[in-house]
């Protein structure tokens, strides 16, 4: 697939275009910094400007495009770039350049006619994540059907970004699926931070005590690229444990004490349901702390 990919400089961006290159794929980098892989295009592109990604989608992705008869289009568009949390710049601009540049990045991909857009969005979503103090699940484990009313720009910006999304979807038919993405962890910081989570499991609360590998964000990325047909769709993204050695019992018990359980978990089963993901996009997670930290889980 012919890819137009937005933020692959990120922490998380960087690591799926990287496999989605190895898998064969031909990446173009939109991002205000370049990744510098030799298998993918770098493009310096604002998309907080709508005319920059409008001619940026519209264009040449390598020179080796020049020998074709015609000008291809890309087959999907994946979207990443974004403030990526809140505290990072005001929130003023944290809010105005995420839902500006997901509305640019959806109108151009709809109007260039590109069947397949899939979007970051978060788990911040549910509120919980940069709440002004304590924030409770409504029920567990949180579901796609959980309420989504947060407090924080970067939050808004997603549920702003989500509502464009099926809008857009709902003009065109395209197909739209959203991500829901938990705490984004790479290999290396397992053995950097989860010591910490395991003596603290406290310091996970924030994150519903859960994860996910970059390694199977990639993966269920590529799912999202390769199951067709779904309409609009939004899906949580996490590994299927806990980020923390404590038990679904013990931390039911510490943390959630009178909040609704609505389906059973197993001992280690993540509180961030995956559910549908596994179901329609056949997402399958592969990789765990536990594999790093065996003697600590």
């Amino acid at each position: 697939m012919r890819i137009f990919f937005t933020g692959g400089s990120g922490k998380a961006g960087r690591h799926v275009v990287t496999h989605l290159a190895e898998q064969g794929h031909q990446v173009t980098n939109a991002d205000l910094a370049p990744l510098g892989h030799p298998d993918v295009a770098d493009l310096r592109v604002d998309l907080t400007d709508a005319g920059e990604t409008y001619s940026a989608m519209a264009g040449l992705a390598t020179m080796d495009e020049l020998d074709l008869d015609e000008r291809p289009a890309y087959d999907a568009v994946v979207h990443f770039a974004a403030v990526p949390r809140i505290l990072l710049r005001p929130d003023s601009t944290t809010y105005a350049t995420n839902v500006l540049s997901t509305y640019h990045v959806l109108e151009a991909a709809t109007r260039l006619g590109v069947p397949k857009i899939v979007f970051a969005s978060s788990e911040t979503t549910y509120g919980i994540c940069f709440a002004q103090g304590e924030r409770r699940p409504v029920y567990l484990p949180v579901d796609e059907e959980h309420p989504t009313v947060p407090e924080d720009s970067y939050a808004m910006s997603k549920v702003a970004g989500e509502a464009t999304a099926r809008s857009f979807q709902a003009r065109t038919g395209a197909d739209v699926y959203g991500l829901r993405i938990n705490n984004v962890i790479e290999p290396h910081e397992y053995a950097e931070l989860f010591p910490a989570f395991v003596a603290d499991p406290a310091l996970r609360r924030r994150n519903i005590f859960a994860y996910i590998d970059t390694r199977d964000l990639s993966q269920v990325v590529q799912r999202c690229l390769e199951v067709d047909d779904l309409g609009y769709e939004v899906f949580n993204v996490a590994n299927a444990d806990l980020s923390v050695a404590a038990t679904t019992q013990e931390l039911r018990e510490r943390f959630y004490d009178g909040v609704e359980l609505r389906s059973e978990l197993g001992p280690d089963e993540t509180f961030y349901a995956i559910d549908k993901a596994r179901e329609l996009l056949g997402y399958d997670p592969q990789h765990s702390w536990r594999d790093v930290l065996p003697a600590q889980s």
